[in-house]
């Protein structure tokens, strides 16, 4: 960044030193402070999250082979009404 032009090209922004840390005076309660990320909250979430979803797969899997079972014994018997319901909106869509 430039904050002045000088008559041999750019200057550097405030005071800025040769590592490229900004310089200056400290305040006076900052002296020991750094910069600091936590991210264990977001992890903890994300976790969470996985372990939802491991759960949610595993229900599903089991579901399935309910189904499956079912339709090889042939004793599956879907709601037809749910089915016509679900159906019938891309029936419409194509008219």
């Amino acid at each position: 960044m430039v904050d002045k032009i000088n008559g041999k090209g750019f200057g550097p922004l405030g005071n800025i030193n040769h590592t490229g840390k900004a310089g200056g005076a400290k305040k006076s309660g900052e002296a020991g402070k750094t910069d600091r990320v936590d991210f264990s909250s977001a992890l903890k979430e994300a976790s969470k999250s996985q372990a939802t979803s491991g759960t949610q797969e595993t229900a599903r899997t089991e579901k399935l082979q309910a189904l499956k079972a079912q339709i090889e014994s042939g004793t599956y018997k879907p709601d037809l009404e749910k089915v016509a319901s679900s159906i019938l909106p891309f029936i419409l869509k194509d008219s």
